[in-house]
């Protein structure tokens, strides 16, 4: 799918900047951003959001912060979308194979994609003390790593730091 134009969304401090991902914005003009971008994406390919993969994408927008398969079946199942396991796997399986949510292996967890239908190489800094997440651009963690590779054909990565955010760096000090 050709990649759409960017939106409004980009020049958002909070979403936009990982650095200012942490510190307080108008978050529900990004998540509405994100949503718009992620239903053309869709629309796009011949797909679309189902009730569940919207209300599951919606969730998952809400905050900074990923969120286990099991804290999204307990919201869904809160607002009648079932209770089986599945019912979320599903949803959040569909989510990141179409580049909407990424899977974050540290926190065994999910977290909406800032960035829907751009080609990118997310790096994550997650904050160890209140789990926030900020997704970052990482093409030059990439570039360095498929030059390090030596001739490997690095086809994915997935960059994971770990520290503490803006307000948990304040809050150890204070």
């Amino acid at each position: 799918m050709p990649p759409l134009p960017k939106t409004a969304h980009d020049a958002c401090p909070g979403c936009a900047t990982p650095g200012l991902a942490f510190a307080p914005h108008d978050h529900a003009r990004c998540a509405g951003d994100v949503m718009a971008l992620a239903e053309a994406h869709l629309a796009a390919g011949g797909q679309r959001l189902t009730p569940v993969r919207r209300r599951t994408l919606e969730i998952l927008l809400e905050t900074h912060r990923a969120m286990g398969a099991y804290d999204v079946l307990e919201r869904l199942a809160a607002e009648g979308f079932g209770r089986q396991p599945p019912v979320a796997y599903r949803a959040l399986e569909f989510l990141e194979e179409h580049g909407l949510a990424h899977r974050i292996r540290r926190l065994n967890a999910f977290a909406a994609c800032m960035h829907p239908a751009e080609d990118h190489a997310p790096v994550f800094l997650i904050c160890r003390a209140c789990h926030s997440v900020a997704e970052a651009e990482g093409g030059g963690v990439g570039a360095a790593l498929t030059a390090a590779a030596g001739g490997f054909a690095v086809e994915r990565m997935t960059v994971e730091a770990l520290g503490l955010c803006p307000a948990c760096q304040g809050a150890a000090h204070g």
